[in-house]
């Protein structure tokens, strides 16, 4: 018998086992920052008791949700029960703009659904030369509010619940802070993921700041390095090529509802999982 119902903080975790099989390579801390962003956005289909499909929707704050973690399992698709799903779970999101990054070749059955395409994000991978700089610290708790307003600025949306926990420090999650006479020039958070490591979100004005950020990221972590870059920052689309890093994963950036509007020079995303 199929059951529709939210996932518990375990059951996420399993979840992203799932997205590790896809080959998504979510990171190793992933699941306790997704859940503290917003614990009843996360859901289930169950078959007889056992989960068959995933989906996330995940209210940001009172006027934007972020969809993500769509998957149904290989035994169960081709029976309606993702849709089924998806319905049940975009409920949660109320009236709110809601975006998603999906791969283009499902673009039209989200159109379908009201989404409409806004842009598009590229997955730049490969290795990055490891340079420490003097310059990068980590982000410390006073530094919060600033690096939250500062992504927010960059993306058109406030994801406090989410972001507050995504830059705490954890065993493989870090976060780094670009400061020039004291003031914050840039940062970027980089995560240890099942295949090398993730950076994101970066921010900063300049593609020489982005360089210094990348680089000192590079240190922390073994293996390559991993951005998910808009196609509208353009100077950190061509960084990621100087750096020789390949152009991989395509994903189409929709909205169902007023688009939001960010700004900035360069620009990295936090994760297609929850924006």
């Amino acid at each position: 018998m199929l059951n529709y119902r939210n996932a518990t903080l375990t059951e996420l975790q399993t979840v992203l086992d799932w997205a590790a099989e896809e080959g998504w390579n979510p990171g190793l801390d992933d699941a306790g920052a997704f859940f503290a962003a917003d614990p009843g956005g996360f859901f289930l289909a169950t078959d007889g008791g056992a989960p068959v499909a995933a989906i996330s929707v995940v209210n940001h704050n009172p006027g934007f949700a972020f969809l993500g973690l769509y998957m149904v399992r290989p035994s169960h698709r081709g029976r309606g029960i993702g849709f089924a799903l998806w319905q049940h779970a975009l409920a949660h999101a109320g009236e709110r703009t809601v975006g998603l990054d999906g791969v283009p070749a499902q673009q039209q059955n989200y159109a379908a659904s009201g989404f409409v395409m806004a842009g598009g994000t590229t997955r730049f991978s490969g290795h990055v030369p490891a340079t420490e700089s003097a310059a990068i610290g980590l982000a410390g708790s006073p530094d919060l509010p600033e690096l939250i307003q500062q992504e927010a600025t960059a993306s058109g949306q406030q994801k406090p619940r989410y972001l507050t926990e995504w830059f705490t420090e954890t065993t493989h999650r870090k976060t780094l802070v670009l400061r020039r006479n004291a003031e914050i020039q840039g940062f970027c958070t980089t995560r240890r993921c099942r295949e090398g490591a993730k950076i994101g979100p970066l921010w900063c004005n300049t593609a020489q700041d982005a360089e210094t950020l990348i680089q000192h990221a590079a240190s922390l972590w073994p293996g390559d390095v991993v951005i998910d870059v808009p196609a509208a920052s353009r100077d950190l689309v061509a960084l990621c090529k100087a750096f020789g890093m390949s152009a991989g994963f395509e994903t189409a950036r929709m909205y169902r509802g007023h688009p939001p509007r960010g700004a900035s020079a360069c620009f990295a995303v936090a994760s297609l999982e929850l924006g």
